[in-house]
């Protein structure tokens, strides 16, 4: 899997945080995923199409997806209701949309991610390596989680 199909969504996180939250971000060391369970309750799946195929999950923990829910919107929110997770759709619609300006080639289509909020799977493209890159903060981790296939294998 090319880093440069990785950059521009750990970029598009890196962004969000710095921007939308201020809220400092590590990013830990990447590892290869076993298990199709996350480690959160909180998942945003971003498809990919076309070129490049395959998914990119955000992963996070409830402390996380509240405090960038209430940034979106401007007010405390405390619990994850459906409005806290159309707000987390919309919050990976624009990793998405950022990560797509810095996307190499052409050719790849983005998918509208999808919110599942509980105990859960995710559905990974069967013979992809997973990639789960590890990220904290000071109030609390998240995980971003790449299978892709890209044109060079």
């Amino acid at each position: 899997m090319d880093i440069q199909y990785i950059n521009p969504f750990v970029t598009a996180v890196q962004k969000l945080f710095n921007t939308m939250i201020n809220l400092p971000f590590s990013l830990g060391k990447p590892s290869l995923k076993k298990d199709p369970l996350p480690m959160h309750d909180i998942s945003a799946i971003i498809g990919l199409s076309g070129n490049v195929t395959g998914c990119v999950v955000i992963n996070l923990s409830e402390a996380i997806a509240l405090q960038l829910v209430s940034a979106l919107l401007g007010d405390e929110v405390t619990e994850l209701d459906d409005d806290c997770t159309d707000a987390i759709g919309e919050i990976a619609n624009i990793i998405a949309g950022n990560a797509k300006t810095d996307f190499p080639g052409g050719g790849t289509s983005i998918s509208v991610p999808s919110v599942v909020i509980g105990k859960h799977k995710v559905t990974y493209p069967s013979g992809l390596p997973i990639i789960s890159i590890p990220c904290s903060t000071d109030k609390g981790t998240l995980a971003i989680e790449i299978a892709i296939k890209t044109p060079d294998g």
